[in-house]
């Protein structure tokens, strides 16, 4: 399994980027979708949570300002962020994980947000 993640790139504080975690297997089969995110001396941490039925859960710092989906059928799940701060800067992973399967994690997109 393997799993690609786009989207990253350098934008301004208050701006959008959606990030694409692409899997080379249906998704389906994974009950959860995870982002993640590491900024520089920080530890890596969870942003988002979807499972398959389409329950979210999110970062409070984040809560409001970015969206979690999938689209199974497509073998791709998305991070929409909005009204992005420069606190938001870091390399963003994506993993996919189910009961009673192994972890996968995507390579990972750097985003950089300026002031």
């Amino acid at each position: 399994v393997q799993l690609q993640a786009f989207g990253g790139g350098l934008v301004q504080a208050g701006g959008s980027l959606r990030l694409a975690c692409v899997a080379s297997v249906n998704i389906f089969r994974f009950h959860y979708m995870d982002w993640y995110r590491q900024a520089p001396g920080k530890q890596r941490e969870l942003v988002a949570t979807i499972t398959n039925s389409g329950s979210t859960s999110y970062a409070d710092s984040v809560k409001g300002r970015f969206t979690i989906s999938r689209d199974n059928n497509q073998n791709t799940g998305y991070l929409q962020m909005d009204n992005l701060e420069p606190e938001d800067t870091a390399v963003y992973y994506c993993k996919v994980r189910g009961m009673g399967r192994p972890t996968y994690w995507g390579q990972g997109t750097l985003v950089t947000v300026s002031s």
